[in-house]
């Protein structure tokens, strides 16, 4: 997937360019300790507290059209099936990673 370039998934990977998505599906937005995440990521946790799946899909679909000024290089996922799948990986159970 695209986003294990820049993002680990597993609970013991270091942090890479971007914060670790382990766990992200309920965890609240710009919260991982010692990343130092954008200024613009973290006003905008401050109205969305936590990561939702269709929070996910809207900030996956375009980052810096939901989030302006987030320092996620990343032009999106546009296929709909794409996101869906991306998003049900990253809610499965730690398990099955």
């Amino acid at each position: 997937m695209k986003c294990f370039a820049c993002h680990s998934v597993n609970p013991n990977e270091k942090t890479l360019a971007g914060p670790s998505l382990y766990k992200i599906v309920g965890r609240k937005v710009a919260s991982l300790p010692g990343y130092s995440y954008s200024p613009a990521l973290r006003g905008f946790a401050k109205k969305n507290p936590k990561w939702t799946k269709p929070l996910l899909d809207r900030f996956v679909t375009n980052p810096d059209a939901l989030v302006h000024g987030t320092n996620m290089p990343f032009a999106g996922i546009k296929d709909p099936k794409e996101r869906a799948a991306l998003i049900a990986y990253l809610a499965a159970p730690a398990t099955a990673k």
